[in-house]
């Protein structure tokens, strides 16, 4: 039975009249890529602030390889590696000069680190490159390099924080990629993003976060009981078209409409039985003015349960 590296309770943080994580509670088991699933400014990266040892919470603990926070903010620095959203390196230095840097913060050093390097840039695929400036780089291999230099030190824990914001589709499969291959090896990944679709094909257990409140947690199969035997209808908007603002409330009379909401030039909605509702869901998208250039009918997933839970998308 897989035992937790991380555990979490009754997490807290507010910045003066703002709080903006509201007692979260989960635990991360040895092995796992654990997801944490949420809209922009949802408290995923004061979590994984607080958890790096970067911010002291206002309320509650955790304990990661059996460290304490607060208090053994060392030893947890020790055991975690950090892939933080923004790009933490320096344009002017090469790919190996970063990762020499933040190795000497590890208290790594000469050969030692000279081959771990060697080894981290070719797990991210970039030892043709190492002796580049990071200034020549695409926003791709930034990424890349900044997970490099996040397993360096060989860490029990990798925390990544929306390590695909950013970058182009090709990137992001690589980035995808690389962090299947790094559980496959035995690493325990904390996963942070606002992309439904990264959560679904990653996760072991997916955290879905909102407003500072962890709302629900379990496995995809899990999560998505929670919507029963609905359906959804994700309507495609001609591009040019104005997206209408937050839930869509024109559908909610319709027979049949459970919820709706527009994110994306997309118009989601759940719907009890989709063959049924499909032919009064298009005819109002048409009396308001929307322009479909298509409609997939899909089974439940965790952007379902989103709306579900909060009546909005995620990306509202």
């Amino acid at each position: 039975m897989k035992q937790p590296i991380l555990i979490a309770q009754e997490l807290r943080k507010a910045f003066g009249d703002n709080e903006a994580v509201r007692g979260i509670s989960f635990s991360v088991m040895r092995g796992e890529i654990f997801s944490l699933l949420g809209p922009n400014g949802a408290g995923k990266t004061t979590t994984i602030n607080m958890l790096s040892c970067l911010i002291e919470p206002t309320g509650g603990t955790a304990e990661i390889a059996g460290h304490a926070i607060p208090g053994d903010s060392l030893d947890v620095r020790r055991a975690i590696g950090v892939v933080p959203q923004e790009i933490a390196l320096y344009d002017s230095l090469t790919a190996r000069q970063n990762l020499e840097f933040w190795g000497k913060l590890y208290d790594m050093g000469g050969k030692p680190l000279a081959m771990r390097i060697d080894e981290v840039l070719e797990q991210v695929g970039l030892s043709d490159r190492a002796k580049d400036k990071i200034k020549t780089y695409s926003g791709g291999m930034k990424r890349r390099i900044n997970i490099a230099a996040g397993l360096l030190h060989k860490p029990q824990l990798l925390f990544m924080d929306e390590p695909t914001v950013g970058i182009d589709p090709q990137s992001r499969r690589r980035i995808l990629d690389m962090v299947r291959e790094l559980r496959d090896q035995g690493m325990t990944i904390l996963y942070t993003t606002h992309y439904m679709e990264e959560a679904e094909e990653l996760s072991d257990r997916v955290g879905i976060i909102d407003q500072g409140r962890l709302i629900a947690l379990g496995t995809q199969v899990e999560l998505t009981k929670l919507v029963g035997e609905q359906e959804t209808l994700r309507l495609h908007l001609a591009e040019d078209m104005p997206l209408p603002d937050g839930k869509v409330d024109v559908f909610a009379g319709l027979e049949g409409v459970l919820s709706a909401a527009a994110v994306d030039h997309q118009v989601i909605v759940n719907v009890a039985d989709a063959g049924e509702a499909l032919p009064a869901v298009v005819a109002r998208a048409g009396e308001i003015g929307l322009r479909i250039r298509s409609v997939d009918i899909e089974e439940p997933n965790l952007e379902a349960v989103f709306l579900h839970l909060t009546g909005r998308g995620l990306r509202d």
